[in-house]
């Protein structure tokens, strides 16, 4: 990982192509591509930080964001824009309004999907119930069980895209609440093993619905000094099916996606774009005739007008 500030300088220089000037395109039509956008631990900041916020001056904002993902969805014709969790609190904008115009404005920029982060439930789950009535997206989670609650049936653990020729599935994880979130903001939510849960999820989209790429909303975090606690890493290594997770939580700035071998010796990509909506993550793969897929280019790109001071 490169040193934050100095990633976001670096970010910053480049962000001004990198993220609206496509790749090549692909003109043989055995060929599919597929441009993947994504976010993470956004925590209700839907305006730039102000110009006196230090580092972090000018960046960040829903309304760059959305002028970016259009540039994109305008250059590319399959676009895939998911979030990872963390979608709520960090602003007034959660104090004052519960995260409605959070969630009116991803509908608005096209989420695809998203998944749930442990601050999702500081309004409680009734709230996010409630809040779900402006999603025009859904939320997909595997290793909750929410029976009994106000989520009850407002989830699900799966959902499939097609783009083009292709069929993508995605899955969402979330971490385990105890020590994260009030025992009454969750009340009778069961965790639900996410390595076990995933695995299964993963192994129906591949196997059963004959998807051709898997990709898992993870906010377990990327990783931790202690070994033995569930992060992505870990995941990834303990998965069969899934081809790429979409982290969250820990607000790991990455420079470029790890790539780990999973169960079977198979690559799996992981990528994470820090917090408070800074960055926009951008992968590209490419889908052979056989739909062998390839990862042809990452961008982490920086969101906003960054300060000249």
């Amino acid at each position: 990982m490169l040193n934050r500030r100095k990633f976001l300088i670096n970010a910053a220089v480049i962000a001004g192509g990198a993220l609206a000037g496509a790749a090549k395109p692909v003109e043989d039509d055995t060929v599919e591509r597929l441009t993947i956008l994504h976010t993470n631990d956004v925590h209700s900041r839907l305006e730039p930080f102000p110009m006196d916020a230090g580092k972090n001056a000018g960046l960040g904002g829903v309304a760059a964001r959305a002028g970016l993902i259009h540039s994109v969805r305008e250059k590319e014709k399959n676009v895939l824009l998911l979030d990872a969790g963390d979608i709520f609190q960090g602003t007034p904008y959660f104090n004052l309004y519960k995260g409605e115009p959070e969630i009116k404005a991803m509908t608005k920029m096209g989420y695809d999907a998203a998944t749930m982060g442990n601050h999702d439930f500081d309004g409680g789950m009734e709230n996010f119930s409630t809040q779900l009535r402006n999603a025009g997206f859904p939320i997909v989670l595997c290793n909750y069980d929410f029976t009994g609650t106000p989520l009850e049936q407002k989830t699900v653990p799966y959902k499939i895209f097609k783009k083009g020729r292709l069929k993508i599935g995605v899955t969402g994880v979330g971490i385990k609440m105890e020590g994260l979130v009030p025992e009454n903001l969750f009340g009778k939510t069961k965790y639900l093993d996410p390595v076990q849960h995933a695995n299964a999820t993963a192994e129906f989209l591949k196997r059963k619905q004959g998807c051709d790429m898997v990709i898992c909303l993870s906010h377990l975090g990327f990783g931790y000094k202690e070994p033995d606690k569930m992060c992505d890493e870990i995941l990834s290594k303990e998965s069969e099916h899934i081809d790429l997770i979409l982290g969250g939580h820990t607000h790991t700035f990455m420079d470029h996606p790890a790539v780990f071998k999973n169960r079977n010796g198979n690559d799996v990509i992981v990528n994470q774009v820090g917090w408070a909506g800074i960055m926009l993550g951008r992968l590209d793969f490419v889908f052979e005739k056989k739909k062998k897929k390839n990862l042809a280019d990452a961008h982490t790109v920086v969101i906003g007008e960054k300060s000249s001071e």
